[in-house]
């Protein structure tokens, strides 16, 4: 008997991501119909309402999808190769949770602070960089994108106490 290497220990299979993937967007597609239905989907005298195209969309969403579930139930040879491999799914998560914290402390930093912190972390941790090139790479792209959303194009964006004492 062999030992598997735990690195390529199986996690999930691609049917089953399949599946889940599929289901996903289904949820997603009966949101855009319901949505479109609710502000007009149908035909109107002076053309199409609002929703018509979204529900139009929402509904091949489904029907995709739909299919996508369908054959990998009824299929009778199931792709069960191995999704991702232990290695590949950590590699995953190092991107996936500090990004998930980056969206949660946008509600209470505001967006271009959270974005300079996630931009610094990223390139010490991952990227291995040092401080004298993530300053100015972590404090420039948010300056640049307050400037470049804030200013010329008006566009407000989430802010926090900082952009607050500034007067923004």
């Amino acid at each position: 008997m062999t030992a598997e290497n735990p690195a390529t220990e199986h996690t999930v299979t691609r049917r089953t991501m399949e599946i889940v993937v599929a289901l996903a967007l289904m949820g997603v597609a009966a949101l855009v119909m319901t949505d479109s239905w609710r502000v007009g989907a149908r035909w109107a005298s002076d053309g199409p309402q609002a929703g018509y195209f979204p529900f139009y969309i929402g509904l091949i969403m489904m029907v995709a999808s739909g299919w996508t579930v369908l054959q990998n139930i009824i299929t009778k040879h199931p792709d069960r190769a191995n999704f991702v491999d232990r290695t590949q799914f950590r590699s995953v998560l190092q991107v996936l949770v500090p990004t998930i914290v980056y969206v949660g402390v946008i509600s209470l930093l505001g967006i271009y602070v959270a974005s300079a912190i996630f931009i610094a972390f990223f390139m010490w941790w991952l990227g291995k960089y040092k401080l004298p090139l993530i300053l100015p790479v972590a404090l420039g792209v948010p300056l640049v994108l307050f400037v470049m959303f804030e200013v010329w194009f008006l566009v407000p964006l989430p802010k926090g106490p900082l952009e607050t004492a500034f007067g923004y």
